[in-house]
């Protein structure tokens, strides 16, 4: 009787530690798209600074 408990025992530890990686696993998954997304758009800001600034000097050019 003994090793059956220990092994239903045992499986139920092998539950509980899989379900502790998978929170885990989902919570870095969810920070990594935070980080992405912010990623994005700071690219997009660095974007539209860089078309301005390629505006600003056509315009300076085109006065010369």
């Amino acid at each position: 009787m003994f090793w059956p408990m220990f092994a239903v025992a045992l499986g139920f530890l092998g539950l509980a530690v899989l379900a502790v990686l998978a929170v885990r696993v989902f919570v870095e998954a969810e920070r990594l798209g935070r980080q992405v997304a912010d990623s994005a758009r700071r690219i997009g800001r660095a974007a539209e600074d860089l078309e301005r600034a390629a505006t600003a000097t056509a315009r300076s050019a085109e006065a010369l």
